[in-house]
């Protein structure tokens, strides 16, 4: 009869973070859900086919795990290597958006290359590849970015340069996030308080002179204050979704029974499609996915803390750097929802309706469970 100690020992240790996958598993199946149902009308409506947009999601969503299958072969130590022409090759694209002929303008935005019925957004690819760069730039800097004000000046120029595209398009959402993460990359490599300070006041002032300088971006402020003043003009979408969050009480109306998702609240189904979940999920709800995310970001900032522990310091930063885009892209997009937060275009990640953030997000969550893969290995002394 074996023994105890024998059996366990014969048990293989996990190569995967079990509740890294459990709580993506759970987020993309309630959001699937939740995004079948927040467009089933205004699919029924446009496209003569209720289901229209879950097709295209899951379509988008298995070539997302196909490409991401692909992306866990690739060492983490490649990612570093290519970092250089990752960030060339974001300031390229979003270059090319502003072209007429290469890029695509919708809704009033430019931020689409394609042609014909194939289009990406480059400013979510962008993320990604800041991410990258960055990572590869403390590494690299890492003693300058401690010690010397030039170790941040340098990154930023960068990041002027990406911002000023991004505006161009515009999306002011998309250059929030990319500032916000590569300001909480600098801050974690240990950059000097009084430096972290003086940089992130200028950034927010910057931001804050750009949000008033154009007339509709002031006009989202306003009404973001009080959106009640003009319900049926700038303040129109907050309102709605607030009345979807008060409809929704402690237990929601029901799935599939919103109301607002009937052509009241405009984009239900991407950027307020947690104001669908308040209205028929209510605060329960809400709960649960909130605690799904915080899960899923507490894992990034872990599987970081142990490639940083096991001096594999680029994958570290790396992990840091998606845990930070997670958690900035999903508390704004509850924060505009719930009229905390200026209205902007965020969508929830791995949730909302887009084929460019579902297919960059499959990316992202197969080089995260690469990260974790080969902490394991190291851990063990297999690699």
């Amino acid at each position: 009869m074996r023994s105890y100690a024998s059996t366990h020992q014969a048990i293989a240790p996990a190569l995967y973070d079990k509740w890294l996958i459990f709580a993506v598993f759970c987020i993309v199946a309630i959001g699937l859900l939740m995004m079948t149902s927040a467009s089933i009308v205004v699919s029924d409506k446009q496209m003569h086919q209720p289901f229209y947009f879950l097709f295209k999601q899951l379509v988008f969503l298995t070539l997302g795990v196909l490409l991401g299958s692909v992306v866990m072969q690739v060492d983490t130590s490649y990612w570093e290597k290519l970092s250089g022409y990752l960030l060339l090759g974001a300031i390229l694209m979003l270059a090319l958006v502003l072209v007429p002929g290469i890029g695509r303008s919708v809704n009033g935005s430019a931020r689409w290359i394609g042609y014909g019925p194939l289009g990406f957004q480059a400013s979510e690819l962008t993320k990604f590849m800041v991410v990258v760069y960055m990572s590869g730039y403390l590494v690299r800097r890492n003693t300058e970015i401690q010690q010397e004000l030039t170790g941040f000046l340098k990154p930023m120029i960068i990041l002027v340069i990406i911002a000023v595209l991004l505006l161009r398009e515009p999306d002011f959402g998309a250059t929030v996030v990319v500032t916000a993460t590569s300001l909480g990359l600098m801050f974690l490599a240990g950059m000097r308080l009084r430096h972290f300070v003086l940089l992130f006041s200028l950034v927010l002032g910057a931001l804050a002179i750009i949000a008033v300088s154009a007339p509709y971006r002031l006009a989202r402020l306003t009404s973001f204050l009080n959106p009640w003043e003009r319900p049926f003009d700038t303040g129109y979408q907050l309102t709605q979704s607030l009345i979807a969050f008060g409809r929704g009480g402690w237990l929601g109306v029901g799935l599939g029974q919103s109301i607002q998702k009937m052509f009241y609240l405009p984009e239900a189904h991407t950027d307020f499609l947690f104001a669908v979940i308040a209205e028929e999920l209510g605060f329960i709800g809400m709960l649960i996915i909130m605690s799904l995310f915080l899960l899923f970001v507490t894992r990034l900032f872990i599987i970081g803390r142990q490639a940083q522990r096991l001096d594999r310091h680029f994958a570290g930063f790396l992990a840091y750097g998606f845990g930070l885009w997670m958690a900035i892209q999903f508390t704004v997009s509850i924060g505009v929802n719930s009229g905390l937060l200026p209205t902007k275009g965020l969508t929830l990640p791995l949730m909302s309706y887009g084929g460019s953030s579902v297919l960059v997000n499959c990316i992202v969550i197969a080089v995260l469970l690469r990260i974790d893969h080969e902490n394991r290995l190291v851990g063990l002394g297999i690699k």
